[in-house]
């Protein structure tokens, strides 16, 4: 099954007899509150206009917990997020299609979720609203309720031992900036650096200018000159799980699976006991 779909693909099944449940996920890592600036409003976004039969759905409040020492954005509480996606007609028998405003972190973590938690039939729009060439609503669906039950998988989900341990067992992604990795610069965490053992792989190289993933070939090429050959464990990191969730997908594209460490660098920084690693050397 292909973990993302074209614009064109969307509208044609869009217009078909069984179109999937559209989910709009816009969000935006903002440091505008720092600067005394409103932070990005997905919903009053979604509200002038979205792909027509799209449900909004918060990432802040239904794709993750509250901030907290399991990091900035931790796992969701698995009733509210299963409500949410009932709320939007999700069912276990119904493809999903999950598009943001282009930078893809965001519909990425929705589409995590929602594999993790044992939905089949999942996939994101590639290159988000931006791609999309159809018309745009104002109008909010009230679709029939769904019947979709999230029931958490055994693999794909790292915690910070277990992002430890992959990063000596296998290969450990951090898919932050390269200048974050090696500790430069660090404008929202507790310290700069990175988990010891961990690889650079910035999520921003998996992608071409105008935000759609780099073909599937070139992918695997990339993550494995990185260390991801045939059979590797692989995990992602990033600063608090969702930027992450994107380079998760972007393996995917490439046909390999991988894990996330949801409380990411966010939560790994926080304790003063867990050792940092700086400079280009994953070491």
């Amino acid at each position: 099954m292909n973990a993302i779909i074209s614009a064109s693909g969307l509208a044609a099944e869009l217009a078909g007899g069984e179109p999937p449940v559209l989910l709009d996920v816009r969000w935006q890592l903002s440091l505008a509150k720092a600067a005394g600036e409103p932070p990005f409003d997905g919903r009053a976004a979604y509200a002038a206009g979205h792909i027509p039969g799209a449900v909004y759905v918060d990432l802040d409040a239904e794709l993750a917990s509250a901030p907290g020492p399991e990091g900035r954005h931790p796992l969701p509480d698995l009733e509210v997020f299963g409500a949410a996606m009932r709320r939007a007609g999700v069912s276990a028998a119904r493809p999903v299609v999950v598009y943001d405003g282009g930078q893809g972190w965001a519909a990425a973590r929705a589409w995590w979720l929602l594999r993790w938690t044992g939905h089949p039939d999942v996939r994101v729009l590639d290159g988000g609203l931006p791609a999309w060439q159809g018309e745009l609503t104002t109008d909010v669906p009230r679709p029939e309720e769904g019947d979709f039950r999230p029931e958490p998988g055994e693999t794909g989900f790292l915690d910070a031992d277990g992002a430890a341990a992959l990063a000596r067992s296998g290969v450990l992604f951090d898919a932050r900036a390269g200048e974050r990795y090696r500790g430069e610069v660090e404008p929202i965490d507790r310290v700069g650096g990175h988990i010891p053992g961990a690889v650079s792989a910035p999520t921003t190289d998996n992608v071409a200018p105008d935000g759609r993933f780099l073909p599937a070939e070139e992918l695997r090429a990339r993550f494995k000159a990185l260390g991801a050959d045939d059979g590797t464990p692989v995990g992602v990191y990033c600063g608090s799980g969702v930027s992450g969730a994107h380079e998760v997908l972007a393996l995917a594209v490439a046909g390999i699976p991988a894990a996330l460490y949801v409380g990411s660098w966010s939560e790994w920084s926080s304790d003063p006991d867990r050792p940092v690693a700086v400079g280009p050397d994953p070491q």
